[in-house]
């Protein structure tokens, strides 16, 4: 699936101020991850399962 075609969302666990945001797409098997200020498709992704995606978010 291309990044274009992904629903994109700020992610919670970003901050409110700017600057250091993620953006986090779902499919049913596969966390999107990328950095806000570089949302393009040309922009680099990190693909993790939805298993370490919580491990993760546990973590904070």
């Amino acid at each position: 699936m291309s990044a274009e075609a992904l629903q994109w969302f700020k992610s919670s666990y970003s901050g409110s101020e700017g600057g250091q945001c993620l953006e986090v797409a779902t499919t049913p098997h596969t966390i999107h991850i990328r950095d806000s200020k570089n949302p393009a498709d040309t922009g680099p992704t990190l693909r993790v399962t939805p298993a370490a995606w919580a491990a993760f978010t546990a973590s904070r």
